[in-house]
């Protein structure tokens, strides 16, 4: 164990040094939701790949309607039906003077036709008014004929969505660096492409260790608590776009400790432990892994370190097995052990993903509490609070101890008092780190 105190600025630029951005590989849309790209994507087909009618209508030439109205309707002969997925007109007709052609919505314009008349607008071939258009123009049978009348102008292209007006060839849909997310697979969908180039979510494992953990939902003996932050990491992971992968709880047991993060590392692309890193005797995470990694490979093995910070001082880093696989060692604290994940876990998570951008937004806002914060001398003090974003303020959640987990969950946001604060009046600025 180093007998260096490191700064929480030393210790983040460390772990960031030593993990790289995953190897990209080649998935198919569904399978890259989430994942960061690695190319531009260019577009190969206009979208949409064809002029077609934004509106249940008819397909009419300008100067057929224009001036057209209730007490002088414009009456055309309807030639034919063209629903979405169809070519165009039958036998390739085109709409010539005083005819219209009945138009669905995404139909492709027909020839001839510089507009679409809505519906709503004529008498829906009836012979009435446009109160019974809506209805006749859903119950006409298909290859509609007969005679339509008009009661409003339109202007050209009207209801009528151009060629390319999205996205044209050529264009770029997408940036390298992009995070795939439905709205962008939506697209990559819409211009054809089936597979994209990734960098794959990263594989996180976490695991808790302690004799005295019990999980969820088993009666609590003497001694034991329950396991919560094994679950709560394993959702952190989750949120910041891993595939996480939670262990149960490990006993404090050295060599089991060190079997079971063996077996793990099949598939984890980074491990998390919680627990077992401070200096107690029964700091089994530290016994287990502080001699792990090949004395003739640079890097391997793991460091545990003090940091100048709290809470979360205990902390280990290093990697571990043949691969080299990154391993995080928190503290077993919840509030420890949370804040832990948020400074450096994330960005480490977040960096294999392949992201410029690791960090979690930070904004000043003005105190809001009726004493002062008090902060240790040259530590950085991170307290959970609320933040309001209208009102530019943040009001701290709970006290400063590391075990109070019901004020974490009703937290949003982290207080940081700089390593040169000993007291944070009430009204003064402070850095804030937003959680959500």
């Amino acid at each position: 164990m180093s007998s260096t105190i490191w700064s929480v600025d030393e210790h983040l630029d460390d772990i960031l040094a030593a993990v790289k951005p995953l190897e990209p590989i080649e998935l198919q849309l569904p399978d890259a939701q989430g994942c960061v790209l690695v190319e531009d994507v260019v577009v190969e087909v206009a979208l949409p790949p064809f002029d077609n009618s934004s509106m249940d209508g008819y397909a009419v030439r300008i100067s057929d309607v224009e001036g057209a109205s209730e007490e002088f309707p414009a009456v055309l002969t309807v030639i034919g039906d063209v629903a979405a997925g169809d070519g165009g007109l039958p036998d390739g007709r085109s709409v010539g003077p005083g005819e219209a052609a009945r138009i669905m919505t995404g139909a492709p314009l027909p020839a001839g036709a510089e507009a679409v008349v809505p519906v709503e607008w004529t008498d829906g071939g009836t012979g009435g008014g446009p109160a019974s258009a809506m209805r006749a123009h859903s119950d006409a049978p298909e290859g509609a004929s007969g005679e339509v009348r008009v009661h409003r102008p339109v202007k050209p292209r009207a209801h009528v969505r151009a060629r390319g007006s999205d996205v044209q060839p050529g264009d770029l849909a997408l940036r390298a660096g992009s995070v795939v997310g439905p709205p962008q697979i939506g697209l990559l969908a819409a211009i054809g492409r089936s597979t994209v180039r990734v960098r794959p979510r990263p594989r996180v494992v976490v695991l808790s260790t302690g004799s005295e953990l019990a999980q969820p939902g088993e009666e609590l003996t003497g001694g034991r608590i329950y396991d919560s932050n094994s679950f709560a990491l394993t959702a952190a992971a989750r949120d910041a776009g891993a595939i996480a992968y939670r262990v149960p709880a490990v006993a404090d047991d050295a060599e089991t400790l060190r079997a079971t993060i063996e077996d793990q590392l099949i598939r984890a692309d980074i491990v998390v432990t919680t627990g077992g890193v401070s200096v107690g005797a029964y700091d089994v995470v530290k016994e287990a892994l502080s001699s792990v990694g090949d004395e003739d490979e640079p890097g391997g093995g793991v460091d545990f370190r003090k940091l100048a910070m709290q809470p979360g001082k205990p902390q280990g880093f290093g990697s571990i097995g043949p691969d080299h696989t990154p391993l995080l060692a928190l503290p077993g604290n919840p509030v420890s052990s949370y804040v832990s994940f948020e400074l450096f876990v994330r960005p480490a998570i977040l960096t294999l993903m392949g992201l410029d951008d690791v960090h979690r937004p930070k904004v000043r806002a003005t105190l809001s509490t009726d004493e002062a914060l008090a902060s240790p001398s040259g530590k950085r003090q991170f307290l959970r609070g609320t933040y309001d974003a209208e009102a530019g303020t943040v009001t701290p959640v709970g006290g400063p101890g590391s075990h109070l987990i019901a004020a974490l969950a009703q937290a949003d946001a982290l207080i940081v008092l700089p390593e040169d604060v000993t007291s944070a009046e009430p009204g003064t600025e402070a850095e804030v780190i937003l959680l959500r």
